[in-house]
């Protein structure tokens, strides 16, 4: 009696009710509301109107939201190929058994990453700041001609943000690649070091092949992560609401935050979210499409 009792069919149901509940409620409940908001034009409960494809044609002609595509692409671009290099490159030197304190070099490149984008914002806000920001300080103490009050933040915006998130992240992809460098198999590298292989052909043909899965790993990361940039650039240009001088610190994210919650149109802030979310959705299955390829 109690056997058949545990073993209802209502049993695996009990179970997964927590996750699905909070699954409903959480995830596919928005999602479809966000969905269906991007059909609508709404500045509250009681002004929703249905406008149909109106909120996905105008994603077409929309400046801002060009100018957002545009400098989203840029940091994406440059953080594929400055993070990935140079977190692989720390790595490489890291690995080696012969580097004294290398635990100790690997938290101090891994520590950035914890302290979180909040405090990389604020740091780097003060380290760019004029006359009394670290930077313009210690080259005015340098070179005495250089001038205290050069506007870093004001005249180069996308290398600052760029630079902020590279030290930021180039330790936390570090850890993926040691781990996957620690992985390869030394039979491989000592045979290609007895067949007279140099340093560079033992890593583009031995290691590289070997760690091809964790980068296509970070390079799917990078990307996705670099396409939801959003604190970083609101926190360093809290006064535009994360625009920048010009608009030129402007992400898709942060369009969207000041479309749907500066502006009050949250259908067409939709419309630019799932747009965002089909970028991403079609990256992530070209990469993957790319990787089995590779590996078949």
């Amino acid at each position: 009696m109690k056997s058949s009792r545990l073993h209802s069919p209502w049993t695996p149901w009990l179970f997964l009710a927590p996750f699905l509940l909070s699954f409903g409620a959480f995830i596919a409940w928005p999602a479809v509301r966000s969905l269906m908001l991007a059909f609508e034009q709404t500045y509250g409960p009681k002004t929703t109107a249905f406008v149909g494809t109106a909120n996905l044609r105008f994603l077409v002609h929309d400046p801002f939201l060009w100018t957002a595509v545009g400098n989203t692409i840029v940091f994406t671009l440059a953080a594929v190929v400055l993070q990935i290099p140079a977190a692989l490159g720390l790595a490489l030197l890291l690995n080696r058994s012969d580097l004294r304190g290398r635990r100790f070099f690997r938290l101090v490149f891994f520590s950035p990453s914890i302290v979180g984008l909040a405090f990389v914002a604020i740091m780097f806000s003060f380290m760019l700041e004029k006359r009394t920001g670290l930077i313009n300080a210690s080259l005015h103490h340098l070179f005495p001609a250089w001038n205290p009050d050069f506007p870093w933040l004001d005249r180069y915006v996308m290398p600052s943000l760029i630079l902020a998130q590279l030290w930021l992240s180039a330790g936390f992809y570090m850890v993926y690649f040691l781990a996957a460098l620690q992985n390869v198999p030394g039979e491989l590298l000592d045979a290609a070091h007895i067949d007279g292989a140099g340093a560079w052909q033992r890593f583009w043909h031995v290691t590289l092949p070997e760690i091809r899965p964790v980068l296509n790993i970070i390079l799917l990361l990078v990307v996705t992560g670099s396409f939801q940039l959003f604190d970083l650039p609101y926190l360093l240009y809290n006064d535009t609401a994360g625009s920048g001088p010009d608009n030129h610190a402007l992400t898709v994210v942060t369009y969207l935050f000041q479309t749907g919650f500066r502006s009050g149109d949250l259908g067409y802030a939709s419309a630019i979210g799932w747009m965002l979310t089909l970028v991403l959705v079609g990256f992530a299955l070209i990469q993957r499409r790319l990787a089995r390829a590779e590996e078949s």
